[in-house]
């Protein structure tokens, strides 16, 4: 007969608790995180996977699916070069630039609310002379005054500011879309405020225009039914060593697509009305035909330490 020694049977092995297993998969993952030296990526990085990892078990999440999305997202990157970034398209028609911009800058009811810089920054504005025309290709589109004052939250006027002003042409397009057709940074300028934050400069009334659809993200709006279009504007940027730099941009009040911005960049305070204006007076003053349009864009910006 044998006799049973307790001190002899097989001890189980626990199961390491780092092993993957699905109902825990979140956990395991950002554990792996734990030593991340920086804290702040630490936190991102956790909150991603914790996300991440919900979003695949909310949908079910198949191989195929995932395979899918990984393809997508490498013709994204292949799309990408030095005039186009189908990353930050792709960001902005899932409306997380919008929702980033908008939370890095709340306005306050105090300062000019920011939008989207857009996919089409990629090149330097040529600095040009307060009541200078942008629009260096002279393709046709209506004759625009645009005027304006800098100030921050107390209506000091911001003297010296720059204003990085960005726009598409009659038909829609931005420069570098169209290269060797229209002369090199058109409808870009950089201007400087005067004493008084106050800027002027000519122009034409920017098109509504479709975002690019030739790359992934425009097989994402047709696969989904979206439109690619975007409302008119005029991008500008301000910044100043005292300031935040604000982006921001002034939309055309009778465009079309202002309730269904492709990029979600509309803001109802960013909306104004380019008035038509008959005054042949006035006009010479700055050297636009009679009759031509004039819209004032007042900006307010934030002082840095406030």
């Amino acid at each position: 007969m044998t006799t049973h020694h307790p001190e002899s049977a097989t001890k189980s092995t626990p199961v390491p608790t780092s092993l993957f297993a699905a109902e825990r998969s979140a956990e395991i993952v950002a554990d792996s995180f734990a030593a991340t030296p920086d804290p702040r990526l630490r936190e991102i990085l956790g909150s991603l996977v914790h996300h991440l990892h919900a979003f695949a078990k909310d949908v079910d999440l198949t191989v195929d699916e995932w395979a899918a999305g990984i393809r997508f997202l490498t013709e994204t990157g292949h799309t990408c070069d030095d005039t186009r970034q189908e990353f930050i398209m792709l960001s902005d028609v899932l409306g997380l630039s919008m929702l980033v911009e908008t939370l890095a800058n709340p306005a306050q009811d105090r300062y000019t609310e920011s939008t989207v810089e857009g996919p089409f920054h990629m090149v330097a504005s040529p600095p040009r002379a307060l009541g200078d025309s942008i629009d260096e290709a002279a393709a046709g589109g209506e004759p625009c005054l645009v005027t304006g004052r800098v100030t921050d939250a107390d209506g000091a006027p911001v003297a010296g500011a720059s204003v990085d002003v960005w726009q598409a042409d009659a038909d829609g397009f931005y420069d570098v879309q169209r290269p060797g057709e229209v002369p090199d940074r058109n409808l870009r300028g950089l201007f400087t405020a005067d004493d008084d934050g106050r800027f002027h400069f000519r122009t034409i009334v920017p098109r509504h225009y479709p975002i690019p659809t030739d790359g992934p993200v425009g097989g994402l709006l047709r696969a989904t039914g979206r439109h690619c279009y975007r409302a008119a504007h005029i991008h500008v940027q301000v910044s100043s060593p005292t300031t935040r730099t604000l982006t921001t941009h002034l939309f055309v009040a009778d465009s079309p697509y202002l309730d269904s911005d492709a990029v979600f960049g509309v803001k109802e305070s960013l909306i104004r009305t380019f008035a038509e204006v008959d005054d042949p007076e006035r006009a010479a003053a700055h050297a636009l035909p009679n009759p031509f349009r004039h819209v004032d864009f007042p900006v307010t910006v934030q002082r840095t330490g406030t």
